[in-house]
């Protein structure tokens, strides 16, 4: 991994400008100006956007505030979907900056989790990192390491710190050749505005006569729309 870490310098500081405007259906008592931020891709909404909760407060009274979501065109937005998921999905063609409307109530239970602290994101992105290394390492690597591991790499996503998340994140990446490699490929691929949320199944990184696999042999065998001659724009994360 030390070979690409421009790569993965340059994919972590990812930002997307974006305007944060208060929903016309909350009631404030003067007009709430909008917030702007650079958002990073690799994080989540409910990790980055407590500057624009504040802003967006101070104009409006406590007993009038519930729970935060966001909503891009008339779609409400996942928060347990990192950013650049979000906004390749659904505002990826649009200009900048990104306009996401800001909502203190009318939560919407069927589209939304609910997500009343940072624990919720934690106990999402974490038991996604323990997936992956299922597959990958039959979970030893994620395992072996401390309860201080586990912190360290939450710490630095929650903080935005590349060197904190990566002294961790390395070893879950480490592909182990002395023992074949990865078992399976961990992977998702996402649509827009479909209702299967993704498509996810068990692929090997090496076919039956030993040759290793690529990007396109997993997207012919799980998605194989992706690769006819009409084709499908790729975002890869």
């Amino acid at each position: 991994m030390t070979d690409d870490r421009d790569v993965l310098r340059d994919v972590w500081f990812g930002r997307i400008p974006t305007c944060f405007t208060l929903s016309q259906d909350e009631i404030t008592e003067r007009e709430a100006e909008p917030y702007y931020l650079l958002l990073p891709r690799v994080s989540y909404l409910m990790l980055v956007t407590d500057k624009a909760k504040k802003h967006f407060q101070k104009v409006m009274r406590q007993e009038d505030v519930g729970e935060m979501w966001f909503e891009y065109e008339g779609l409400p937005l996942k928060w347990h979907y990192p950013i650049g998921l979000l906004f390749d999905l659904h505002a990826s063609n649009t200009a900048l900056p990104w306009n996401i409307i800001v909502h203190f109530k009318n939560f919407p239970e069927t589209e939304l989790l609910h997500c009343l602290t940072k624990d919720a994101v934690e106990a999402h992105f974490m038991s996604c990192i323990k997936e992956a290394d299922a597959l990958k390492h039959k979970s030893q690597v994620i395992n072996e390491m401390q309860k201080k591991d586990h912190k360290q790499l939450w710490m630095g996503l929650q903080n935005d710190k590349f060197d904190q998340f990566w002294a961790i994140n390395r070893k879950l990446m480490e592909y182990p050749t002395d023992e074949g490699g990865f078992r399976y490929v961990p992977f998702r691929i996402y649509q827009p505005l479909n209702e299967r949320p993704f498509i996810q199944k068990l692929f090997r990184p090496i076919s039956g006569d030993g040759q290793p696999h690529n990007l396109g042999d997993l997207l012919k065998e799980m998605f194989p729309a992706a690769v006819t001659p009409e084709g499908r724009i790729l975002i890869l994360h």
